[in-house]
């Protein structure tokens, strides 16, 4: 009941300041100007882009949407009030970094501030910039501070000026393969290759050998230029089955900062997280004190404004270093969300208005931990085959849903096409209880409630994750998943309802295809003809419609006691039981004997094309039964 009377008081301040022009100011806070935002435009798309645009609804806040070709049917774009095109012609990413489009659109449709979400332009400074210099709200830190955090080995210099322990590496990007020799002489391996200028595990290779690093340097290059446009890359020594822990933190415009409390991000596959975990679990309290007031410390050293990530690897002995600063939402920011009931999208709006935290009612007393949150991405990739992205319609989709379950999706509904150009992120499931295992037990149950076909999805691996002891102890680490291979045994999907329809549509269409087991072998004989009385075959009511007519014929069939047949033997063409089986010179011979011993027959079904007519033609007094017309 508090935290509802909590949660309440909170909405109906934002609500009460939402409305007025220059809010209160708060003790020892210089105030600075206060310019309410109108219209918000998200310069991302899927996801991320529908999480802002709910957000700026429940404040009031017109949306936009930009969109690439091959986007032209996605999500995002429905549920933004506008939505226009970018990046005509362009490939698929390429469009979403096409920074003179963007600027173009919010500056055509009086949008008042960007919203980047994460990944494309999300830490690049010079967006950051442009939009500032189009007099277009960032919402995010200043373009310097996007600078300074988004170079990894500047932003390792900053934490060494304020006191943040460091992981051992070079000063700046190296420029050759010499250096990383001279680098691994002086420290040894293992050591690792990291992007100067991106994060999100792209451009990182670990070196544990002379022979490995040539290659490993090459590839780390490689995929930092084609992700971020920069191949610089930095070296540091590589920390051995470290604890992946990040530290949530908001900053305002007038030097305001907290922290949120940190997530264990540890359970990664090639350095993408996979599973996110709020607050860490089994954290000794001194290091948590040490791991957020070191975050705090470094953001009030380069002035950070809104919202990031103070990312650290600890050690087996409980020592953590800084590796970099995510300068944006972060995708697991969910977790923090669900454990602290703060809004950060809420709040990141709010701090690019000019409110402070004090305004918003964060201070960092109050911000308290409130159980346990699990985070797992959904994706559509298979953990079968090496986690190879799969691409397609969804056919049938049903999502696990109930008590302290989050979804934040895009694409996840029944006809969403998954398209191969973009990330392969489905849905974010999120789990909230009181502690570790009860989170695990509702997001276990969650996964379990999923259907998803027409494209594979990882959710048996993450189920096997969540059924692993090592993980409901809470001590895993960033080689959990290679040091556990059973998390690979994978239980196959048994889609029963799928296949009994394929099959009953299979068998509509198609007929049954069992085989009859009959042993047969055509004859060498021919068929025995029947002896056939000579003379003229009895009448029959073709006769009598010949004699007297219409009318005559139909007072017989009125007057006729008994049941009336017809024979569809003779019939032709695809719908024969018989005709396209047997010779036409075999039904010649046949027809004779039908005629003398089938005459009190109503008809003979004998209709198609040509071919019919030809049939009857070769029948010789068969003709004289047919009380049809033929065809």
């Amino acid at each position: 009941m508090l935290k509802f009377r909590t949660i309440c008081g909170s909405l109906k301040l934002l609500s009460i300041r939402r409305t007025s022009t220059a809010p209160a100011a708060s003790p020892n806070v210089r105030r600075l100007e206060y310019k309410p935002i109108k219209k918000v435009m998200v310069a991302n798309r899927g996801e991320i882009a529908i999480r802002v645009f709910r957000a700026c609804t429940e404040l009031g806040i017109r949306t936009v949407a930009v969109y690439s070709e091959q986007d032209t049917g996605q999500m995002h774009r429905q549920k933004a009030d506008e939505a226009y095109l970018i990046g005509r012609g362009l490939a698929p990413v390429q469009a979403y970094l096409h920074i003179p489009d963007i600027i173009k659109v919010a500056k055509e449709n009086n949008v008042d501030a960007v919203h980047p979400g994460y990944g494309f332009l999300s830490e690049r400074a010079d967006f950051a910039q442009a939009c500032q210099d189009a007099g277009v709200r960032f919402i995010g830190p200043s373009p310097e501070v996007v600078r300074k955090m988004g170079d990894k080995v500047e932003a390792r210099a900053i934490a060494i000026a304020a006191g943040v322990p460091v992981v051992p590496g070079t000063d700046a990007p190296i420029t050759s393969l010499h250096e990383a020799h001279e680098f691994s002489n002086t420290y040894g391996f293992p050591i690792i290759f990291k992007a100067a200028y991106g994060g999100g595990g792209r451009g990182m290779r670990v070196v544990h050998s002379y022979e490995e690093l040539e290659e490993n340097y090459t590839r780390a290059y490689s995929e930092a230029l084609a992700a971020f446009g920069n191949g610089a890359l930095f070296v540091e020594k590589f920390i051995e089955k470290p604890r992946h822990i990040e530290v949530q933190i908001l900053g305002d415009q007038y030097g305001n900062i907290l922290h949120l409390y940190e997530r264990d991000c540890s359970i990664q596959r090639r350095h993408q997280k996979v599973v996110e975990i709020a607050p860490a679990a089994h954290l000794d309290p001194q290091l948590r004190t040490r791991l957020t007031s070191d975050s705090v410390k470094l953001a009030k050293q380069v002035g950070y404004e809104n919202a990031g990530t103070v990312e650290f690897l600890v050690d087996k002995h409980g020592k953590h270093y800084f590796i970099e600063v995510n300068s944006r939402l972060q995708v697991e920011h969910t977790v923090t969300e669900e454990i602290t009931d703060v809004d950060l999208v809420h709040a990141q709006i709010h701090v690019a208005e000019g409110r402070s935290l004090p305004d918003l009612g964060l201070r960092q007393e109050n911000i308290r931990i409130n159980g346990c949150a699990i985070q797992c991405r959904v994706t559509t990739e298979d953990p079968a085959r090496s986690f190879q992205p799969d691409t397609g319609r969804i056919e049938v989709f049903r999502s696990g849903e109930g008590m302290g379950i989050r979804l934040d999706n895009a694409s996840a509904f029944q006809g969403a096409v998954i398209s191969p150009h973009y990330d392969s992120l489905l849905v974010k499931v999120i789990a909230h209880g009181k502690d570790h295992p009860t989170a695990a037990t509702k997001m276990s149950r969650a996964l379990a409630e999923f259907r998803v076909r027409g494209v594979k999805t990882n959710i048996p691996f993450l189920q096997n994750v969540l059924n692993n002891q090592q993980f409901l102890g809470g001590t895993v680490d960033t080689q959990f998943i290679d040091e556990n291979p059973e998390l690979f045994q994978l239980r196959p999907a048994q889609n029963r309802a799928q296949k009994l329809l394929y099959y009953l549509g299979h068998i509509m269409v198609n007929g049954p295809t069992t085989p009859i087991p009959v042993k047969a072998s055509p004859s060498s004989a021919d068929p025995i003809v029947p002896a056939v009385p000579i003379g003229p075959p009895p009448a029959g009511f073709r006769d009598i419609l010949l004699r007297e007519g219409p009318e005559g014929f139909a007072r017989a069939v009125r007057n006729h006691q008994g049941l009336l047949l017809m024979d569809t033997t003779f019939r032709d063409a695809h719908q024969s039981l018989l005709a396209t089986r047997v010779r036409t010179h075999d039904l010649k011979k046949i027809s004779p004997y039908v005629a003398h011993n089938f005459n009190k027959l109503f008809s003979i079904e004998n209709w198609g094309d040509a071919a019919a007519g030809g049939q009857c033609r070769g029948l010789h007094q068969l003709p004289r039964q047919c009380g049809l017309q033929v065809l």
